[in-house]
């Protein structure tokens, strides 16, 4: 952290980048240490470059910087374990890069690689870092990053949850931020996105030892006239199925492009993942189908994945 600080401050100019498709944790990160910087070094440039998140707009949306700025200014690419995942691909442009992250490390790409594989959140990362430098805070700091540690728990519920999370949380509640407000921009749906819910609970599949998945064509999030977004966000709609400890969510993006979103609340699934150009979390991770004829092949892995873990608690 100390190396980072020192870096943060021999650079005039800083541009933070996040990764492609970016969740609250993402978007909470960027802004929440886009804030503190301004906030401590005012006479500094400071920019986000990237993709934006309906879900989080309240929080802010980044837009793509010039390419004048690259040159000599010092690249902070949060939340993204990958650099070919990075929003914008010009990092590489910069003066120095330090990647900052908390997935299991697949590529050691910059300059300095700050990664915590404990952390539940990125965005955990950066409130430690700020109260160990003592930092000032300002309100919008404290909220972006309240929002990225509460959506990558999700709601303090999943069990990458550590002691020092909730001592995080505690610190950024003491900055003034909203509980109230933060939760009713969260859990406010469109009613394209109910309807679309409705939809999945209707035609999700189970295999035979608790596999859960469902699949979401082009054409079927398009007759639904919601976002991508929106649409990958439906991994958690059958999240809570009895004997399903693992569960995913197929998603075809435009160009043909197959994503996968695929969770557990037992399993270790990174390795699946890994084996379909993906990785990620213990219990959360992504990957990507080259056409639909390996969905099958996907579906008996996870399955067999699945059955080995009850047999496992058997044993036991």
């Amino acid at each position: 952290m100390k190396k980072i600080l020192e870096k943060i401050k021999e650079y005039s100019r800083i541009i933070i980048l996040g990764h492609v498709r970016p969740d609250g944790d993402c978007i909470g990160s960027q802004f929440g240490l886009y804030e503190l910087l301004k906030e401590n070094f005012p006479k500094k440039e400071i920019y986000i470059s990237g993709e934006s998140s309906d879900s989080v707009k309240f929080i802010g949306a980044p837009s793509l910087v010039s390419d004048d700025l690259f040159p000599g200014a010092l690249i902070l690419c949060l939340d993204c374990a990958t650099k070919d995942r990075l929003s914008d691909q010009r990092y590489s442009q910069g003066a120095y890069v330090i990647k900052i992250d908390h997935h299991i490390v697949v590529d050691s790409y910059g300059d300095m690689q700050y990664v915590d594989e404990e952390s539940p959140a990125c965005a955990q990362i950066i409130t430690q870092m700020a109260f160990e430098f003592g930092w000032k805070w300002n309100l919008e700091a404290a909220t972006a990053l309240y929002v990225g540690i509460y959506t990558d728990t999700g709601r303090f519920k999943f069990d990458s949850v550590r002691p020092e999370t909730f001592l995080c949380a505690a610190k950024l509640l003491g900055q003034g931020i909203s509980l109230q407000e933060i939760e009713n921009q969260l859990s406010v749906e469109t009613m394209n996105n109910l309807k679309l819910k409705g939809y999945v609970l209707s035609n999700f599949k189970v295999t035979e030892n608790g596999f859960a998945y469902i699949t979401l064509k082009r054409n079927e999030i398009e007759q639904f006239h919601v976002s991508d977004e929106e649409a990958a966000s439906q991994v958690s709609t059958i999240s809570t199925i009895e004997g399903c400890p693992v569960w995913a969510i197929f998603l075809e993006y435009p160009h043909n492009e197959i994503r996968i979103r695929l969770r557990s609340r037992g399993p270790m699934i990174n390795k699946l993942a890994e084996e379909y150009h993906g990785g990620g979390h213990a219990k959360a991770s992504g990957a990507r189908l080259d056409r639909w004829e390996d969905l099958e092949g996907f579906v008996k892995k996870a399955d067999l994945l699945v059955r080995d873990y009850f047999r496992s608690l058997t044993e036991k």
